[in-house]
């Protein structure tokens, strides 16, 4: 059976928060989940999160991965791509396009509220009015 199970954390500086973000590959399933740090986090700060907070952890919408590697990685190969991304450290840009997609998704959300609670409040000062204008003439 092969390993399809793959997470990268990395937690970076965006000016004024730390900021850390989650991928995880999961057979051909993508996701990105975004943690936002105060000050600059330790190690064992980071690890404490994640095991207090695991479950709390939002993740965007699983998204069809490509990546299928089949073949093994040698280690040495290995431990330069990991310095090379600590050295270069930048948020991958599919985990990019899928932090982009959930705000995307969030925001559209947020639109529908609020234009039913703008029409829903438009709709009682009409009635509100209505009802004015009423007890205004009631007496004729």
């Amino acid at each position: 059976m092969e390993n399809n199970i793959k997470s990268i954390l990395t937690v970076t500086f965006e000016d004024p928060f730390w900021i850390a973000v989650y991928e995880r590959t999961y057979f051909d399933s993508y996701e990105v989940c975004k943690i936002t740090f105060g000050s600059e986090p330790k190690d064992y700060e980071v690890y404490d999160y994640m095991m207090n907070n695991w479950n709390n952890l939002c993740f965007t919408k699983p998204i069809k991965s490509d990546d299928t590697k089949t073949h093994h990685i040698n280690p040495k190969r290995l431990q330069r791509e990991i310095n090379k991304r600590i050295r270069f450290s930048s948020i991958g840009t599919k985990a990019q396009q899928a932090l982009k997609l959930q705000h995307k998704l969030v925001k559209d959300e947020r639109k529908v509220r609020k234009k039913e609670t703008k029409k829903l409040e438009q709709e009682t000062r009409y009635n509100l009015r209505k009802q004015k204008k009423k007890e205004k003439h009631k007496g004729r």
